[in-house]
């Protein structure tokens, strides 16, 4: 799988980032940096390749995936020229190294995440050239996290930039205007102006939000749906906005921007797709399976709903659970359902399986776990089941 299919997988786009991490960082062994001397060699023969992997190792199985990332591009830069001119040249000359066939092999990308660890960790002085180190990196692995270092430093000229880059040909370069100034990046280290004043992301939103690229479009939305975290009434704003004449997939945009406010239950959000909260949705029946669930076993919730108002309405109904804490406390999850259209008395049945086995990203703690089914962002109690461990 090409590295841009894996990153546009996850979330940053879905998949849960520790999982990733995790699986990521058992592949991220020593035989990287190996591979990394192995390209700098080719291009430089003063290179001592056999001191920088033994210098990389120091260390090393202790180490998450982004400081193992941090560390080879550290201790790199101890094996290069000490003008950063220079290194970085040698750095890019090694990209051109590898065949282009094994490019897609190597890491599904993350291969090149201490190329741009390089950039942000030694070029922040040089802007121009790390710049277009980072216009190049971001076509083999995205430079998102290596470029917001220069946005915070250098937020005109880096803006500027960004701004002509939106138009560029490559859509990876496209995308990394989007991904590189979300204000709530995962993984990556915040950017607090543009939480304060989303107004410079938004202008270069605009270039994007109907891009011929997907890939380009989920990360306009999830850049959407970050700003609206801080800035709720700019993401209102601009979702009615972009709505208005909208295509199918910048309609699109918009629904998936609107996602977590809409989690949130968010009146402003609810309307901006033509959503009322007084409108009335009835649960009939509902049933949720096994009332005594073991650990690791599947949790159905089935549900009919009748919308009891006198006139078609829309409603997005979603499934929220009151998982149980370590500390006996209680923690919503919402779980998508539908969003439908129905008629005056009309009626939808709605299932939804869950996995209450325990995950990367969430354990499972024994006890009384509640249910609700939120109908346009109001929850109404559906039932609870107990958890054993």
């Amino acid at each position: 799988m090409a590295w841009w299919l894996l990153w546009d997988g996850r979330a940053w786009f879905g998949v849960k980032e520790f999982w990733v991490a995790t699986t990521l960082k058992s592949q991220f062994g020593l035989d990287i940096a190996k591979q990394i001397a192995q390209h700098i060699s080719a291009v430089w023969g003063e290179f001592d390749a056999r001191a920088f992997c033994a210098e990389v190792a120091q260390g090393y199985e202790e180490l998450a995936l982004m400081p193992r990332a941090r560390r080879v591009a550290e201790v790199l830069a101890h094996y290069l020229p000490a003008a950063y001119p220079e290194a970085l040249a040698i750095v890019l000359a090694s990209i051109q190294v590898a065949k282009p066939e094994a490019k897609a092999q190597e890491m599904t990308g993350f291969f090149y995440l201490p190329h741009t660890c390089f950039v942000a960790q030694h070029g922040l002085a040089h802007f121009a050239e790390s710049m277009q180190a980072q216009y190049i990196l971001t076509q083999y692995f995205s430079a998102e996290f290596s470029i917001r270092p220069f946005i915070v430093r250098y937020p005109e000229p880096a803006l500027a930039l960004l701004a002509r880059w939106a138009s560029d040909e490559n859509e990876h370069v496209r995308r990394l205007v989007s991904e590189g100034t979300r204000p709530r990046l995962p993984w990556g280290s915040r950017l607090a102006a543009f939480q304060r004043d989303p107004r410079p992301v938004l202008a270069l939103l605009e270039r994007l939000k109907d891009d011929p690229a997907l890939y380009v479009r989920r990360s306009v939305a999830n850049n959407l749906n970050d700003i609206g975290k801080d800035n709720p009434q700019a993401l209102y704003a601009t979702a009615s906005a972009w709505l208005r004449g909208a295509s199918a997939e910048r309609a699109w945009i918009v629904q998936h921007a609107l996602r977590s406010a809409i989690k949130r239950g968010e009146a402003g959000a609810l309307a901006v797709l033509g959503v009322s909260p007084a409108a009335q949705l009835q649960l009939v029946t509902a049933s949720i399976g096994p009332a005594q669930a073991q650990l690791g076993e599947v949790l159905r919730v089935a549900l009919q709903l009748e919308n009891r108002d006198n006139t078609r309405q829309k409603f997005v109904i979603d499934c929220q659970i009151h998982y149980v804490k370590a500390n006996g406390q209680t923690r919503a999850k919402v779980f998508k359902l539908k969003t439908l259209h129905l008629a005056a008395g009309e009626r939808v049945a709605l299932s939804k399986s869950i996995s209450l086995a325990n995950m990367s990203t969430r354990q499972h703690y024994a006890g009384r776990h509640q249910v609700d089914v939120l109908v346009n962002g109001v929850a109404q109690p559906v039932g609870v089941f107990e958890l054993r461990c």
